[in-house]
């Protein structure tokens, strides 16, 4: 049974666009504290394919699980939810 169909897909906001072809995608996640039963914000940051360079920085992404690009590319860009605002 192949491993296609049940592919890994994130949502996130690009913090960098400044490498040619790559976006550095940051996923937030709230965790509740074990002792303090408080909600605490964690982020994890991935690197993901972007072929045409469409992303800007504080664009929201999806992304999704793919075979390694390159040495810390293993996501690529699905499509682009919310635009951010150019000032």
């Amino acid at each position: 049974m192949s491993g296609r169909g049940n592919t890994k897909t994130k949502v996130g906001t690009v913090v960098s666009n400044k490498m040619d072809k790559s976006i550095m995608v940051r996923v937030d996640r709230k965790v509740k504290h074990p002792l303090y039963k408080k909600y605490i914000t964690r982020s994890s940051k991935f690197v993901a394919h972007d072929e045409r360079n469409k992303c800007q920085h504080g664009d929201k992404v999806k992304i999704v699980e793919t075979r390694p690009i390159s040495r810390r590319k293993r996501w690529r860009l699905v499509e682009i939810l919310e635009k951010a605002e150019q000032v």
